[in-house]
């Protein structure tokens, strides 16, 4: 998560040097920390890495992987925000909380965020099969 550790902590964690290392070697998708998930990395930072990304013909995908997905609803939809006004193209929520599976109401609250209710409803609906 980098915190205490200076070569890795905030922006040092990810750069757009390491962006454009992944690219040319092949990535089509670049894992981004989410806004306020890692110390130091803000909004403004993965924004910018997203476009840069988006530059060199990749997509992005922003990650809560740091627990932080088992925290309130209020954090998650705040987080979620976030993510979404980056730009980003996919979003990740770990899986902390119950063993091994995304708290249901996180899930819930990150989707609704994101896409509204009436999407949320409607992707729980849907069938596989159609």
């Amino acid at each position: 998560h980098g915190g205490g550790l200076l070569s890795e902590g905030g922006e040092k964690i990810i750069t757009k040097e390491d962006v454009k290392e992944f690219v040319q070697a092949g990535a089509d998708i670049i894992l981004l920390p989410a806004p306020g998930t890692v110390p130091g990395i803000t909004m403004e930072y993965i924004r910018e890495l997203v476009i840069y990304a988006h530059s060199l013909g990749a997509l992005t995908i922003t990650s809560i992987g740091t627990s932080q997905e088992g925290a309130d609803t209020a954090t998650i939809r705040r987080i979620a925000l976030m993510c979404k006004m980056t730009g980003t193209d996919i979003h990740h929520l770990g899986d902390t909380g119950y063993p091994g599976v995304a708290i249901p109401e996180n899930i819930m609250a990150y989707s609704i965020a994101i896409r509204g209710v009436r999407h949320t409803y409607h992707r729980m609906a849907s069938s596989i099969n159609r």
